[in-house]
This record gives C-alpha cells, sequence and structure tokens, in this order.
C-alpha cells in the first residue's frame, strides 16, 4: 500500500465540505502528510453580451477570486491550528477536473472530499462531483457524508 504522504482535500465552504476536512486534517496529522486545501470557483455562465449594470464580467470574476480567496485564508486561519505542513489553492474550472488535476499536479496519494449524497431527480440531474472524482482519481478517493439527523 502506498503510504499517505500528500493529500488533497477540496472545500466549497459548506458545512459538509467542512466536516469532510476535519477528516483530511486528521489524517494529515495521523500520517505526517502534506495536505493541500483547495477550493475550486465553478467557471461563471459567460455574461458577455448581457446587460449587467455597473459590473462587467471581468470585475466580476475579480471580485469572485478576491471573495475565495478571502474565505481561504480566513478557513485556513481558523481551522488549521497549529498545522504547518499545507498548502492551498483556488482555481476556476469545473470541479471534479479541477480536483482531478491538482491531485495529479500535486502527486496526491489520497483524496478527502464531501459529498451531499444526492438521490433521485437531484443526482440525475446535478451529478455529483464526488462520484465523478471516484471514477476518475488515480489515487484512493475517501468521501466523507454528514451524519444523518435524529
Amino acid at each position: 500500500m502506498k503510504p499517505f504522504d500528500k493529500i488533497l482535500t477540496a472545500i466549497d465552504f459548506s458545512e459538509n465540505s467542512e466536516y469532510a476536512f476535519d477528516y483530511a486534517l486528521t489524517l494529515a496529522k495521523r500520517f505526517d502528510a502534506e495536505l493541500t486545501v483547495m477550493h475550486v470557483i465553478n467557471e461563471p455562465v459567460d455574461l458577455r453580451g448581457f446587460y449587467v449594470p455597473h459590473i462587467s464580467f471581468e470585475q466580476l470574476e475579480k471580485e469572485i477570486e478576491e471573495g475565495a480567496s478571502k474565505m481561504m485564508g480566513k478557513f485556513c486561519s481558523s481551522r488549521l491550528g497549529d498545522f504547518t505542513n499545507y498548502k492551498s489553492a483556488i482555481v476556476s474550472g469545473i470541479p471534479y477536473e479541477e480536483i482531478i488535476r491538482k491531485a495529479e499536479e500535486t502527486g496526491a496519494s489520497l483524496i478527502v472530499m464531501g459529498t451531499h449524497g444526492r438521490t433521485g431527480l437531484d443526482h440525475l440531474i446535478f451529478g455529483s462531483t464526488a462520484e465523478r472524482v471516484v471514477r476518475s482519481a488515480a489515487c484512493p478517493v475517501l468521501t466523507i457524508r454528514l451524519p444523518a439527523e435524529k
């Protein structure tokens, strides 16, 4: 078995991804692994050609990136504590493709991510980023689901 020396976790700042992040951090500490915390800005719909008052498409993209960067900084400073063996990354694109790309780029030996557990029509319409990562990743993928409320 290949050691878990580089762990990638993808977060979208939802409760579910924060819950999965706790597992990723615990594993990184346990295996003395480097942790990469990434956020994917879902490729925005191209709004060029539509009238959007007071803001250009480029300005909108810039503001989204700045907001994500601030959220990532706040997230890392509040959640990582004294753990210093980490990198953070913010990328734009299609989430599952960017997660796979980052895993390959960093040589990740494990991907940890949350899953929303959609079923039925929701799953059919929205699909599952986690499912697509599981199907495409070259390394093991640990998916974490929020515990059911009682």
